[in-house]
């Protein structure tokens, strides 16, 4: 998983580390690991400077190693100091990638602990439904959404919502959604993440909005639809809207097919308006 902010090069020479590092480590260990990951990404959003001097382009490479290794060496395992250092021993041409690498390589980790747990599927539906449930909510988008309050109680709130109902895996997502995943809002985020989980499983993400629940049969056969026209696997996340009134609603990343009801009741309506 990447994104067009990321340096590809040093971000797959890291990611590689990060794979053989943690190899032969357990699901629970691997949630460590991210969670150091995504500390140091922490400590680069806070600290521009940092993130000049790591990146700074008239510094040798293995200095830049060396400068993040001395500062985490000791408070971090092996394999987080291992897998940051090569990834800041690359090149990078903003300091805000470098930012954007380590949050990618930190949700690298929680996801390979989830696949490694047998439970990616379920931390993919997860993080659906709690997006479903923050947009129908307006004062939990407001609380979670707003930017300004403290990272700390946002995060306090996604405990209390999740802990005990959800994986692990799908709490520290969420977190990671708090802080806006790539720059992007929460809920932004959110989607983001649950793209990205689907993307670990290699399928592609379909959203469908309908009046009423489908049937199994139903899901089944827009499934293997979507897969036909995109050549792999699809994950449906369906959305019930009455007021669509009725028919299907579909995207897939940029692509829409809208045939509901109301969408042709518009379309009518702006006919005879002209």
């Amino acid at each position: 998983m990447t994104s067009p902010s990321v340096s590809r090069e040093a971000y797959g020479e890291a990611s590689d580390r990060l794979v053989a590092e943690t190899a032969s480590i357990t699901a629970p260990q691997l949630v460590t690991v991210a969670d150091e990951i995504l500390s140091v990404a922490g400590l680069l959003r806070s600290d521009l400077r940092l993130r000049r001097a790591l990146t700074d382009p008239s510094r040798p490479g293995s200095d830049r190693a060396g400068l993040i290794e001395s500062l985490l060496t000791g408070k971090v395992s092996k394999a987080t100091v291992d897998t940051v250092a090569t990834l800041v021993a690359g090149r990078f041409a903003r300091p805000g990638q470098l930012l954007d690498a380590t949050e990618h390589l930190g949700v690298d980790a929680l996801l390979a602990s989830a696949e490694r747990d047998g439970k990616l599927a379920d931390v993919e539906d997860e993080l659906f439904r709690f997006g479903q449930i923050v947009a129908g909510d307006t004062a939990l988008t407001s609380a979670l959404s707003d930017a300004n309050a403290p990272l700390g109680g946002r995060v306090k709130l996604v405990e209390d919502l999740l802990k005990g109902k959800a994986h692990v895996v799908t709490v520290r997502l969420v977190e990671v959604a708090l802080t806006g995943f790539g720059g992007r809002g929460f809920e932004a985020s959110l989607t983001r993440l649950v793209e990205a989980t689907a993307a670990k499983r290699d399928r592609e993400v379909a959203y469908v909005t309908v009046a009423k629940p489908l049937t199994d049969a139903e899901e089944q056969a827009l499934a293997a639809k979507l897969t036909g026209v995109y050549g792999r696997d699809v994950s449906l996340k369906v959305d019930v809207v009455p007021g669509v009134l009725g028919g299907v609603s579909v995207r897939v990343g940029s692509d829409l097919y809208d045939g509901t009801v109301l969408r042709k009741l518009n379309a009518a309506k702006q006919a005879f308006a002209k």
